[in-house]
């Protein structure tokens, strides 16, 4: 009861967000608010163009849907209390904070994992394609997703129970714009040594294999690539990754510089590479994948025209 009592001594926290300067405040707001409707609108049309289009009924395709629709779920977990802090709502409850850190884990490691699935569709349709239909049957693939979403809900839970059992009895200022494991393990004053040994052990491992899946998928690739005899069919087989490995070099380059260093020298160079892989990565895939496939910008144009079409007077 005792250490109850402590534990809930900080009933909320202060997000002091990207900068504390008032001027600052407005132009922050209209830059995230206008990031947030540009990563909504351009994923949302993903998944619509994708569900609306037959054509698009592939594995590939149905990964990238399902990226598309949790990078929507892990953006709206981040900016809408951005915005709310730019408009100087800057507290957030202990139960909101650790919630927020939930869904970010929770999330954010789903977004790697479906990386993972998406590269090992691409090494089966290159380096296996006669057995691409059986081996990525739409069961499998639902099979796959599910499983990055239950690993990940896991983990961040984990994490979520480990930073409930701290002690949180002095400041309740968070030098950061959202409630992130090492800010907070900051703020404890009480001994952080099992999480960070967990942090240390399982953090890397759920982190880093997915990482790992995707290396030696795209090595096996490159091999089957080399191997092609004609110039055009390489460059159509590279053509077909070469969306999917600027998102991964984008995500995993932010997140590894966050995440893979000790918790002593976080600093705010980090605010920097956490924007990019939980706000400007959602942003960018839709435009990422879009601008560079050529079935997505027909079936956009498709679904615009049967628009067009049903909006006309008969």
């Amino acid at each position: 009861m005792e250490k109850a009592n402590q534990t809930s001594s900080v009933s909320e926290f202060i997000l002091l967000g990207l900068s504390c300067r008032p001027e600052d405040q407005k132009p922050l707001f209209i830059l995230f608010l206008t990031i947030y409707v540009v990563t909504i609108t351009g994923n949302l049309l993903i998944i619509l163009v994708i569900c609306s289009d037959p054509q698009l009924q592939t594995p590939m395709y149905f990964f990238l849907r399902s990226l598309s629709f949790i990078d929507i779920c892990f953006t709206t977990t981040i900016i809408p209390r951005m915005l709310a802090n730019f408009l100087s709502e800057k507290t957030i409850s202990y139960a909101g904070c650790l919630t927020q850190m939930y869904f970010l884990y929770a999330l954010g490691n789903t977004d790697s994992f479906l990386l993972a699935v998406m590269a090992f569709d691409r090494y089966v349709a290159i380096c296996d394609p006669f057995h691409y239909v059986n081996i990525m049957s739409h069961r499998r693939c639902v099979l796959l997703v599910s499983f990055s979403c239950s690993l990940t809900h896991l983990h961040s839970l984990l994490h979520t129970l480990l930073l409930n059992q701290l002690t949180f009895c002095d400041s309740n200022v968070i030098h950061h714009f959202l409630c992130d494991i090492s800010p907070l393990m900051k703020l404890s004053c009480s001994s952080t040594f099992v999480n960070e040994i967990v942090l240390m052990i399982e953090g890397p491992i759920v982190l880093v294999t997915p990482f790992l899946f995707i290396t030696f998928s795209y090595i096996r690739i490159f091999i089957t690539v080399l191997k092609i005899p004609s110039a055009a069919g390489k460059y159509k087989a590279f053509s077909t990754c070469g969306s999917h490995l600027t998102v991964v070099t984008l995500f995993y380059g932010s997140i590894f510089y966050v995440y893979l260093q000790p918790l002593s020298t976080y600093s705010i160079r980090d605010y920097i590479a956490t924007i990019v892989y939980t706000v400007l990565t959602a942003m960018l895939n839709p435009f990422i994948y879009g601008l560079r496939n050529k079935d997505l910008k027909q079936g956009l144009r498709k679904m615009m025209g049967k628009r067009k079409s049903q909006a006309a007077p008969s």
